[in-house]
């Protein structure tokens, strides 16, 4: 059950309430059939209320602050995840977790954005948005992959790169461009995979792929509902508008050519039971994997080149 329920998520939070108060019932009073009930009762429910989600409610569940994270993920996937850090210019951003580790005997390099579940661990974190040091570390672990022929998978979720001051006089645009020039012309497979927020070059700076993978309540965009809103409408207040403005879901993104595949979720959201959308992730990234390994080396560049060439081409009639 969760700690933390979103406003939509009230009649679930209710049930969940009565489920727990009959079980924490000290008394010999047999509660089974009423538990049975109720948690039937909740099913039904959390099926309702996810089956008709808006744009603005995934977005919601995209940043919900039990939602499992790359470290999460990372230490399912590869029990044997070493750490890498540093840049080998200015610091270690701990924004970006990269790494080598085995996934099935499958060895891999990770790159994940990494943000805080309470205010010390987001300090540290700096909410999951990069700095310039952190685009360079992990240039320089991708760097490191293509060297060893190791598949790069990249978990992104951030609400943005860093804006501060001291990024922009430490090169941020140049750190994130030099990024998506490289990504480009890596002799390795790149899959990105979308666990939470995909948000602008923040996003993107890690994000240049063979393969754009989204779980199924997530979000990707050049910038976010309430900056879009704030921009076109001068009210933050009307980001679920402008979430449908933008189209910034998984099933928009297919539509669109962006996105290659969506990952289901374990019902009521990927925090409700990380260990299986963990168990699924791993399946798939596997199966990506092995497709991928199919591919001439030599290849990547023409068609990461024809992938992205064919974003945003429109026709009029």
């Amino acid at each position: 059950m969760a700690n933390y329920y979103l406003k939509f998520e009230k009649p679930v939070e209710e049930i969940d309430q009565a489920i727990l108060e009959l079980e924490a019932d000290a008394t010999s009073v047999d509660h089974s059939s009423e538990l049975s009930t109720l948690k039937v009762k909740r099913e039904a429910s959390l099926k309702k209320i996810f089956s008709g989600l808006s744009r603005w409610q995934r977005v919601q569940l995209a940043r919900h602050p039990e939602r499992p994270f790359s470290l999460n993920y990372i230490k399912v996937l590869a029990p044997d995840f070493i750490e890498l850090h540093g840049d080998r210019h200015f610091g270690d951003d701990a924004a970006v977790i990269c790494g080598l580790g085995t996934i099935d005997n499958v060895n891999v390099v990770f790159i994940g954005q990494q943000k805080g579940r309470n205010t010390k661990e987001n300090i540290l974190r700096n909410f999951g948005m990069m700095r310039p040091e952190g685009y360079r570390k992990a240039l320089r672990i991708m760097k490191l992959a293509e060297k060893f022929n190791l598949p790069v998978i990249s978990l992104i979720d951030t609400p943005g790169a860093y804006p501060g001051i001291g990024a922009e006089e430490r090169g941020q645009g140049e750190a994130i461009a030099k990024n998506l020039w490289e990504m480009s012309k890596l002799t390795v497979p790149i899959i990105s995979v979308i666990i939470g927020e995909g948000a602008s070059g923040g996003a993107l700076g890690i994000g240049v792929c063979d393969r754009m993978l989204m779980l199924e309540n997530t979000w990707y965009s050049v910038i976010s509902p309430e900056g879009c809103a704030s921009i076109l409408w001068h009210d933050a207040a009307k980001a679920p508008d402008a979430a449908d403005a933008m189209k910034v879901i998984p099933d928009d993104l297919m539509n669109m050519g962006i996105c290659d595949r969506i990952i289901e979720e374990p019902l009521g959201g990927a925090h409700r039971n990380s260990a299986e959308m963990a168990t699924n992730l791993k399946s798939i990234l596997l199966d990506e994997i092995a497709k991928l390994k199919e591919i001439d080396a030599d290849t990547f560049l023409a068609r990461r080149i024809e992938r992205y060439d064919k974003m945003g081409v429109f026709t009029e009639s």
